[in-house]
């Protein structure tokens, strides 16, 4: 897989975090750079670790299912693109918090947005992608976009947070049809 293709998944998968991180940002009055730094490291550790778990598990199972693997990959891409796409138009939360998270909530978002990566990681394994530099890809992208999520977050609004959403699962829908088109070749 070509590095433009893995940065197009590292962006897409980093949306759900730079909401979330979009979110905190607009209403923290204090410790606003100790919160980026925490969100950010959990959050981009989190985002590197869940795809090199699904290519483990994906990896146990690859062999039987090797001659539709790219269509999974291709599912998994698309229902993850539409579920963002879909979670893009649920309500916004504009509540001013004004405590930065505990580490507990901070644990428990990174976990949240990174399931996604998760199934990413195994189709990873169904293209017999390597996992390392992928997955220290997405991290360092996740990072950077939720540390600059925090920080830039009263500017960005509520308005952007979880519209943002649908930028990602555009792109992870895109990302699923190329991969299809281009098993088919």
């Amino acid at each position: 897989m070509d590095v433009a293709t893995v940065l197009l998944i590292a962006a897409g998968l980093s949306m759900d975090a730079l909401a979330v991180s979009i979110a905190w940002g607009v209403s923290l009055e204090k410790d606003r750079m100790k919160t980026a730094l925490l969100m950010a490291l959990f959050f981009g550790g989190f985002q590197a670790l869940m795809p090199v778990i699904g290519w483990a598990a994906g990896l146990s199972f690859v062999n039987l299912i090797s001659g539709i693997d790219h269509w999974i990959a291709f599912l998994i891409l698309c229902i993850i693109g539409v579920k963002m796409c879909y979670e893009s138009f649920e309500g916004e939360n504009c509540e001013r918090n004004t405590a930065p998270p505990s580490l507990s909530v901070i644990l428990l978002l990174a976990l949240a947005t990174s399931i996604d990566a998760l199934a990413v990681g195994l189709s990873f394994a169904f293209l017999n992608t390597d996992i390392i530099a992928p997955a220290i890809l997405i991290g360092a992208v996740t990072f950077c976009i939720s540390f600059w999520g925090v920080l830039l977050g009263r500017r960005l609004g509520c308005i952007f947070g979880h519209r943002i959403e649908l930028l990602g699962g555009i792109i992870l829908i895109g990302i699923g049809v190329k991969i299809l088109f281009e098993h088919m070749r």
